[in-house]
């Protein structure tokens, strides 16, 4: 009876850490469109990064957590730190200066779809059925109503669209680079470097475009900043890790389903961004061929688990 409650407990935990993750990284979106808006887009990311790297670095310095060893590990966490959080994510805090908070959550919610297509595009794996192909194309065309319907609102344009889809291209990147090597050290280490490595390259981005005539300490700009190093670096970053250690990484992994849920309905809220059933249409269109694809490589590999087993 007390083991049972000991597992109940935690797993209320677990959860509890779980919605703060879906909610906090919806935010984000949001928190990055306000920031922007008063503050130049580079150097907005690339101080984010600079002190919530430094940050986790310090903190697992305190603790005596184990760091990488080799050049080689810090070379490649710091090459998906740049892909990661420099390239998508600096691309995306320079699209949210124009480009709604939501939309630009909708087109990254098909990362997953990118990955998959990069995964056997360039390393032949996670071959694809006819349900993850045809998850593949609804997700695609999801995004592609998406981006037609929200330019009549001028939600997005031309530009942005371009800026939004490079940055699911460069985070769908880092996330399959990420998984072709295992690095020395603890995970707390692993972040606070590709935090660190996006931080320098956007802040120097920034200085050379010329960002830093253009600053402004406003309250509303440092206000969302402090939101995102506190509460969208390292708070839904531990409580990732956290969650990861007790649940399956599919199960974890489906806090991406709930993130544009959150970003759309609060732009709506707080910004007055449109709404509009062509929103909602593409939504449920890409979000079902993501969770599609995912539910076919599921399958794929408990058939190939069972085939070695047998």
């Amino acid at each position: 009876m007390k083991l049972r409650l000991l597992k109940d407990r935690q797993e209320l935990k677990v959860v509890a850490a779980y919605l703060v993750v879906c909610i906090v990284w919806g935010s984000t979106y949001l928190a990055i469109r306000i920031g922007v808006s008063e503050f130049p887009p580079e150097l907005f990311s690339g101080i984010r990064n600079l002190v919530a790297g430094s940050a986790m670095l310090l903190y697992a310095r305190i603790k005596g957590l184990e760091f990488p060893k080799s050049r080689t590990d810090i070379r490649r966490l710091a090459t998906v730190g740049v892909l990661l959080l420099c390239g998508s994510m600096g691309l995306v805090s320079w699209a949210e200066q124009w480009v709604h908070s939501g939309v630009v959550s909708l087109v990254l919610a098909a990362s997953p779809l990118v990955m998959a297509l990069m995964e056997i595009i360039l390393y032949r794996e996670n071959i694809l059925g006819i349900s993850g192909w045809a998850g593949l194309l609804t997700g695609f065309a999801g995004v592609g109503i998406l981006v037609l319907s929200a330019s009549a609102t001028g939600s997005i344009d031309a530009l942005g669209g371009t800026l939004v889809v490079l940055a699911t291209l460069f985070w769908s990147a880092g996330s399959v680079y990420s998984r072709r090597f295992k690095a020395a050290g603890s995970i707390a280490a692993h972040i606070g470097i590709q935090m660190l490595a996006a931080g320098i390259g956007m802040t120097t981005a920034g200085l050379l475009l010329g960002e830093a005539a253009r600053v402004r300490f406003t309250a509303k700009s440092m206000a969302a900043m402090l939101y995102l190093i506190i509460f969208g670096s390292i708070l839904a970053y531990s409580c990732y890790i956290y969650v990861l250690r007790h649940w399956p990484a599919a199960r974890a992994a489906t806090y991406a389903y709930i993130n544009p849920l959150v970003a759309v309905t609060l732009g709506f809220l707080v910004l007055g961004e449109p709404v509009t059933y062509y929103t909602v249409i593409s939504m449920a269109v890409i979000l079902g061929g993501v969770i599609t694809v995912q539910v076919s490589q599921a399958s794929r590999r408990r058939k190939e688990s069972v085939s070695a087993e047998g």
